[in-house]
């Protein structure tokens, strides 16, 4: 059933309808039945069959419904989080109670409990916000199996395309399956960004629609070449195909422009890049914060890591290393050692075992591991003495990994925004596959993180991180 049709959208109504009555009902038999109110009990107490909520429930559930439906609730809007669906359910549910509540005192207001309307204000939010985890869950694993997503061919690969592929990247709940992408540059169609393969120019466009079996061409070209969209843009309707474009006025990056209307004409501004000085005084008083607490928690894990690692084997209790921060400033951090001591010097002989791409260097089955190492690093337990590096301003809880001066040098001129910020212990790579994800996608979810901060961001990544390490997602 395609996404967003008036058959799916019956089916949604259909289901917060029911949901609405059930939530209801509820709220009456906890009226009524278990007497939970105040002035339930005694000479002051009116039982009331549910019969008598009958129209009550329709008028409720219609009401909802319509606000629900004027406020975009059905629409089928790509990458809408949970909160902003909780945000339109609080508000249309407090909406619609509200309006009734104030119909019914001139109308009856003798017979409809007051009780009734917070106890059936509190259900329908909570029974439709439960529908809308469940709902999610279940794309989700449908999604996870190539149901229900769209496949999506991308023309261009400058910052434009670059910028939507890490959206893409960053947020599977848009439901996206990039097939590839074009472009004309022989210098950016040859090479695979990530997962997103390199298919040639746009003259590939009419075989590659064929054969790639594509839903949707989005179209990230300049300005400039407005001729060669209109082609294209044209090519996609002789095939029947959805075709969208992404505004690149002027080569602005799209993460700083944000797109307002007068009387449905519309207008673009350029906003301020994200981590302006108050962000960064949010962020480095939520570094200190956490840090101190993490510390204060670790301490006793730290001082056990410690005993284990100088019993195991002989060297050094500390690894530290050289690392690039934000804006390219060098620095030394500090994790527990999980290797034999002269680890790096037999890096080079173990150049042809690399499983990482880009400039990363990484070993499933590193033979240069110890016993004691092999476990802390399963559990990224090996990372606890960065806390230290979090508390001097080096570091932040939250954010790229600190890249090596090696690594660094290999970086393509886009990979360079990822020293933008300081480095963290955890990001939104780190749980979104760690060691799984190729350097290109690592580097989009890092971009993609800093033009999208926000402290909920950050929060939301420290939660994610605690069963991404408990279950060793991605970790080697």
């Amino acid at each position: 059933m395609p996404r967003g049709s008036w058959k799916w959208l019956l089916v949604q109504i259909g289901a917060d309808a029911a949901l609405i009555n059930l939530a209801i009902w509820i709220a009456w038999y906890i009226r009524y039945e278990l007497e939970l109110a105040p002035g339930t009990t005694g000479e002051g107490f009116f039982y009331h069959p549910y019969s008598a909520y009958v129209p009550l429930a329709i008028a409720l559930t219609f009401v909802t419904l319509g606000i629900f439906r004027f406020e975009g609730l059905y629409k089928p809007m790509r990458g809408r989080s949970f909160l902003d669906e909780l945000y339109t359910l609080l508000n249309g549910t407090t909406t619609a109670i509200l309006l009734i509540m104030a119909i019914t005192f001139f109308w009856r207001p003798l017979v409809f409990s007051r009780a009734m309307y917070v106890y059936a204000a509190l259900l329908i939010v909570v029974l439709l916000a439960i529908e809308r985890i469940v709902r999610r869950v279940a794309r989700a694993r449908l999604r996870q199996r190539g149901i229900g997503v769209d496949r999506v061919l991308i023309v261009g690969a400058g910052e434009a395309g670059r910028a939507l592929m890490r959206n893409i990247v960053a947020q599977p709940e848009l439901a996206y399956q990039v097939v590839g992408f074009v472009d004309d540059d022989p210098e950016k169609n040859q090479t695979d960004i990530g997962r997103f393969q390199a298919l040639g120019g746009t003259e590939q466009l009419p075989r590659l629609l064929k054969e790639l079996a594509v839903n949707e061409v989005i179209v990230t070209l300049p300005w400039i070449a407005r001729d060669k969209i209109t082609r294209i843009m044209n090519l996609c309707q002789r095939y029947n195909l959805t075709a969208k474009l992404v505004p690149d006025l002027f080569q602005l990056s799209l993460s700083r422009v944000t797109i307002d209307d007068v009387g449905g004409i519309p207008l673009i501004a350029i906003r301020e890049p994200q981590l302006g000085m108050v962000d960064a005084v949010i962020k480095r008083l939520m570094d200190l914060f956490f840090g101190s607490l993490l510390f204060l928690i670790a301490a006793p894990i730290m001082l056990v890591i410690a005993i284990l690692i100088r019993l195991d084997s002989p060297g050094t209790i500390i690894f530290t290393q050289k690392r690039i921060g934000q804006y390219g400033h060098e620095f030394v951090t500090h994790k527990f050692r999980s290797m034999r001591q002269g680890a790096e010097k037999e890096q080079a002989a173990l150049n042809g075992l690399n499983e990482a791409t880009g400039p990363l260097f990484k070993i499933r089955d590193d033979p240069r591991r110890t016993r004691v190492g092999r476990w802390i690093r399963r559990m990224s337990l090996d990372e606890l003495p960065q806390l230290l590096n979090v508390l001097r301003g080096e570091m932040s809880i939250v954010g790229p990994r600190p890249p090596t001066p090696e690594e660094v040098e290999q970086y393509q001129e886009w990979h360079k925004r990822r020293l933008d910020v300081r480095p963290g212990i955890t990001g939104l790579s780190q749980v979104s596959g760690r060691s799984d994800l190729t350097f290109d996608e690592t580097a989009m979810l890092d971009i993609y993180y800093i033009e999208n901060w926000s402290p909920w961001m950050d929060l939301n990544i420290m939660l994610k991180t605690v069963p991404t390490v408990l279950l060793a997602r991605g970790a080697y």
